[in-house]
């Protein structure tokens, strides 16, 4: 959840941290600090808030020095302070670290830390890891080994990174649970838990993987195991430029990202749709998707937006393979005891395959003997790496907060993912090639939708100042119903629940009243007519309606308030476009509202801690 980022070279270490910490902010943060090494001694600076105010303070007093770490913190252990930013010291001043993650064991090492002399300053568990590589390193260790002996009596997460003054061209770094990516240039390197931290510096990256730590100086990385074995690692290119985690014009990225769709689901399909055939292409479950064919059960696992994209992937996969198939909240997976066994095949669906629930779910479904599939969008991610086989998204860097390119591809995906299955199954050709032919004008239909911004835009301006929102669909827009409630709640902090329609007269009917604007996904589906009665229903309790609906349907006119029109669709392909005038109307009631719509507060992009 929080950034990382590390430089060692000849070049000045202040402005490529800065810069590296500002390509992060979307991750979430509270506090943010900076060390640099000049002439053997640490300099800091930390500072509660913005990055643009601890810029601020560092033009005031400017470091100089080749060598620095610099972080960004998501409090997890201690209020958001000053004191209890990164990077924190040992009680020598020799040592500062920068580390993401948490040490679930942190009371028992501080008493026993406490009790051998050190002093704490912080409410941090992060601090404890600091003391702890201290005191092995008094006992005539090698930095090195100290690193090595500390984290082995380590439990919980971590994604660390530490400068020393008695080393002061090195930087170490370790990770277990929470990423790190390596950056690798001419004279100089680089660590980030992010790559759009290095994307300025360098395309050439390697991931940290678990278990693994590393030294970095100008001209060399060393990867060892904890254990001290060495490992060679792959360096990878990094798959996209600067221009896509900018703004382009667009006052906030979640905006830029909304209005990508088009783009980003045609990317999301480029190459993996055969129209001849009436089926797809994944070549990343290709050679591995007969455990998928043949599984007696399907279970997906996901949080967040990534879950409700796993509520629609459900209806799919059972209306077209009738395979039982079921979802599961990944922050709930292991503390159920599921009932998995070799015949149950999990996916896991994670936008950016760091998601720290998620990783526990694959875990847990692994030691059960099951076999787990992926659908993330970052290359190289954990998930990604840990997973059997999978599927990217391809949709780019995802940077507002509030996911929304990312979900309608990875409904997407499940949509390639089933028709591939169906048609290797016992769907007929003539049927995938229909559903082929819908998937391709899936592009120019969520453009039509695009044009509806003004108007959307004028629906928020009247209902920005309500408190409360309740958003009904049914069938495959009953997932979309939650996913829209869900967007208004994370950017612009205004109460809204969804259900299913016909849930409303089970209880949340007992709300409505001229004050509850009410959003119904009302298309002319199987489930219209229904629909409409629920329409009927709230509109005799003097509620608001907004409804989206099907282009061409005049029938709703007299039943709505107001109308947002979506191009026609299949069932199982219309949550790709009713969910788009959702994203665009909590988008704009959040900008009215005066909210920070990419870096929504108390919110995190990467959620890698429980």
């Amino acid at each position: 959840m929080c950034g990382i980022i590390g430089y060692v070279g000849s070049r000045q270490a202040m402005p490529i941290l800065l810069n590296g910490l500002k390509r992060m902010e979307y991750r979430g943060y509270d506090s943010a600090g900076i060390s640099i090494i000049k002439d053997h001694e640490l300099h800091c600076l930390k500072r509660s808030g913005k990055i643009n105010g601890f810029e601020k303070a560092l033009q005031k007093h400017p470091f100089d020095g080749t060598t620095g770490i610099a972080h960004t913190r998501w409090a997890t252990h201690g209020a958001p302070s000053v004191i209890n930013a990164h990077p924190h010291s040992d009680c020598k001043g020799r040592l500062s670290l920068v580390h993401n993650g948490i040490i679930e064991n942190y009371q028992a090492l501080k008493k026993e830390l406490s009790d051998q002399g050190h002093l704490f300053k912080t409410e941090t568990d992060t601090e404890v890891l600091v003391h702890l590589i201290e005191e092995f390193w008094d006992k005539n260790t090698s930095l090195e080994e100290a690193i090595r002996l500390a984290l082995s009596q380590v439990k919980g997460t971590y994604g660390i990174a530490l400068i020393s003054t008695e080393n002061p061209d090195v930087i170490y770094v370790a990770r277990s649970g929470s990423p790190l990516v390596l950056g690798i240039s001419q004279g100089e390197n680089f660590v980030a838990s992010d790559v759009a931290a290095l994307i300025s510096h360098t395309k050439e990256v390697t991931y940290l993987d678990d278990g693994e730590m590393a030294v970095l100086s100008a001209d060399a990385i060393q990867v060892k195991t904890i254990t001290d074995k060495p490992v060679s690692k792959k360096v990878e290119k990094i798959g996209f430029d600067l221009e896509k985690i900018e703004k382009s014009g667009y006052d906030h990225f979640m905006l830029k990202e909304i209005m990508e769709q088009p783009k980003t689901i045609a990317d999301t399909m480029r190459g993996r749709l055969l129209e001849n055939e009436g089926t797809a292409k994944l070549g990343g479950i290709e050679h591995d998707f007969e455990s998928l064919l043949y599984a007696r059960r399907l279970l997906l696992t996901a949080c967040g937006t990534s879950w409700h994209a796993a509520l629609l992937g459900e209806y799919m996969l059972e209306e077209y393979l009738r395979i039982p198939t079921e979802v599961e909240y990944a922050s709930e997976f292991r503390y159920r005891n599921p009932i998995l066994d070799r015949d149950t095949v999990v996916i896991v669906l994670s936008q950016s395959g760091e998601t720290a629930d998620t990783l526990a779910a694959i875990r847990e479904a692994k030691k059960r003997g099951a076999k787990v599939y992926g659908v993330c969008n970052v290359v190289g991610s954990s998930i990604a790496r840990a997973t059997d086989a999978g599927v990217y998204l391809h949709v780019g860097p995802e940077i507002g907060v509030a996911s929304t390119k990312a979900f309608t591809s990875q409904v997407a995906v499940l949509g390639l993912i089933t028709l591939f299955l169906a048609r290797k199954k016992s769907m007929p050709q003539k049927q995938g090639k229909r559903i082929v032919e819908e998937m391709k004008k899936l592009p120019e239909k969520i453009a039509r939708i695009l044009e509806h911004n003004s108007l959307i835009r004028e629906i928020a301006e009247e209902y920005q100042k309500k408190t409360n929102f309740l958003y009904l669909g049914r069938g495959y827009n009953f997932p979309v119903a939650l996913e829209g409630a869900l967007k208004l709640k994370e950017i612009s902090y205004v109460h809204a629940e969804g259900y299913p329609a016909a849930e409303m007269k089970h209880g949340p009917i007992a709300l409505i009243d001229e004050n509850m604007p009410v959003v119904f996904i009302a298309m002319q589906d199987s489930s219209y007519d229904k629909i409409i009665s629920n329409i009927q229903e709230v509109r005799a309790r003097k509620g608001c309606v907004i409804a989206i609906a099907t282009e061409g349907d005049e029938n709703i006119n007299q039943h709505a308030d107001h109308v947002v029109y979506v191009p026609e669709a299949p069932e199982c392909l219309e949550p790709i476009l009713t969910s788009i005038p959702l994203q665009l109307l909590a988008y704009h009631i959040a900008v009215l509202r005066g909210c920070d719509v990419d870096q929504p507060r108390n919110l995190a992009k990467s959620v890698t801690v429980e």
